[in-house]
């Protein structure tokens, strides 16, 4: 792969802590839903970030079926209309493997504004579901979400990609 200039080289992805990444952010997700500001509208989804990310960086170890199964977790888990996050899911991993080759040139500033059309469309799928379900609209709050989620992208990818980073100054004893 061709890499941008100044870019750092990374190591592989250990596939435990994509795993361990990824059950972190679900239950950030349920504690999230448990905490005192409940299912409000404009409470970013922790998990839905965390499936981006590891969509774009790693689309053949995290993919559609990867975002179905917790999107089904996470329908459980609200005791909403089954399929309702997991449709939303696929179709937000599916977008993100859709753009990931051309996300990875951008500055992680500028992936957040890319990803932002991609919060918007998955929180958009799940209103769409959840009107059709029968669901009251939760109101306007909810396009806050996708825009506190597109903030949180810059610090989700700096965490999470912390482990991959390789020593910038090699020497005697680190010679990659």
């Amino acid at each position: 792969m061709i890499m941008r200039p100044g870019q750092q080289l990374l190591l592989p992805a250990n596939p435990l802590f994509i795993w361990t990444s990824l059950l972190i952010a679900l239950l950030l997700n349920m504690v999230q839903n448990m905490g005192l500001w409940g299912r409000a509208a404009w409470v970013p989804d922790i998990l839905a970030i965390v499936l981006v990310f590891w969509s774009v960086h790693q689309p053949l170890r995290v993919g559609i079926g990867i975002a179905f199964a917790f999107g089904l977790m996470m329908d459980v888990h609200q005791s909403s209309l089954l399929g309702q996050h997991a449709l939303a899911y696929t179709a937000l991993s599916f977008l993100a493997i859709a753009i990931h080759r051309r996300l990875l040139w951008f500055s992680v500033p500028s992936q957040a504004i890319q990803v932002l059309p991609l919060f918007v469309a998955a929180h958009l799928i799940e209103l769409f579901i959840r009107m059709v379900g029968g669901g009251g609209f939760p109101g306007f709050q909810l396009f806050l979400a996708p825009v506190i989620e597109a903030l949180l992208w810059p610090l989700v990818s700096v965490l999470l990609l912390v482990p991959q980073r390789r020593a910038p100054n090699p020497d005697a004893n680190r010679p990659l």
